[in-house]
């Protein structure tokens, strides 16, 4: 979890957008018009909102919902029905958020907050499956993010290494390569959201591994998480991480301590 100024979380957004943008051409260039639909409406949703609250409060309007929508566009199946949709994601941007002060002052992803009460509210929705096309335009994004250090390598591998290592205790046949396209849009844009993740290095390896072990938990068994269940790890884990960068700092204040009498 990060706290940045305004100007740097404008930036923060602006690179998650291009970020974003090869996998999203990927899914609508597969889908077509309906997504089309689908990505307008969440766009159309999220700044509104966003441009109510800034009404409210008297400050400028931002676009920092649009990653929130761009994820949530990429993410969603293409017969989602619209309302289903815009009920999910105000509710998303509002409560993880909106009322925290907007993006920068929460601890949670919009996104992940949004996809989870979508999941929850309309339990019949199955999230899109990542192809290895969209894998592939995943990796260009997150490229970029861990060049400019919005990425978090260590919760990454973390996630990975717990993630394979409990597959195989649990007997599930592990196949690496398509275990690792079906993580890489939850790893990347839910799991490694630089504003929900762990802030300390040692947090980022704990946040990372609680993230994959609860992956695994919630697939039931699949040998390659699905969706949904990087959705449920991400928000669970993200809800532990200002716990995690705690008790990181008590140790550390701890050992400092010790070692000066």
């Amino acid at each position: 979890m990060i706290r940045l100024h305004q100007g740097g979380v404008t930036a923060v957004t602006i690179l998650q957008s291009i970020a974003l943008l090869p996998p999203l051409g990927v899914v609508l260039m597969v889908e077509g018009a309906p997504q089309i639909a689908l990505l307008f409406a969440a766009v159309i949703v999220a700044l509104l909102w966003e441009g109510l609250f800034g009404f409210l409060r008297r400050r400028p309007a931002t676009a920092h919902g649009l990653t929130t929508a761009l994820i949530v566009a990429i993410v969603v199946p293409v017969g989602l029905p619209l309302w289903q949709l815009a009920v999910a994601l105000s509710l998303g941007v509002i409560l993880a958020e909106l009322i925290f002060g907007g993006r920068g002052f929460g601890f949670l992803s919009a996104a992940t907050v949004s996809l989870s009460l979508l999941l929850f509210s309309f339990p019949q929705t199955v999230l899109r499956p990542v192809t290895a096309d969209l894998a592939l335009a995943t990796l260009l994004g997150a490229l970029l993010l861990l060049a400019f250090g919005l990425l978090s390598w260590r919760a990454a591998v973390g996630f990975i290494a717990a993630l394979v290592a409990l597959l195989a205790l649990t007997g599930s046949p592990v196949d690496i390569t398509a275990t690792l396209v079906a993580v890489s849009v939850g790893l990347v844009f839910l799991v490694c959201d630089p504003f929900a993740a762990a802030s300390t290095n040692p947090g980022r390896w704990l946040y990372g591994a609680l993230a994959g072990g609860l992956a695994v938990v919630f697939s039931a068994g699949a040998a390659a998480p699905p969706m949904a269940a990087l959705v449920s790890a991400a928000l669970f884990a993200s809800i532990t991480a200002p716990l995690i960068d705690h008790l990181v700092i008590l140790a550390d204040a701890e050992r400092r301590r010790r070692c000066l009498g």
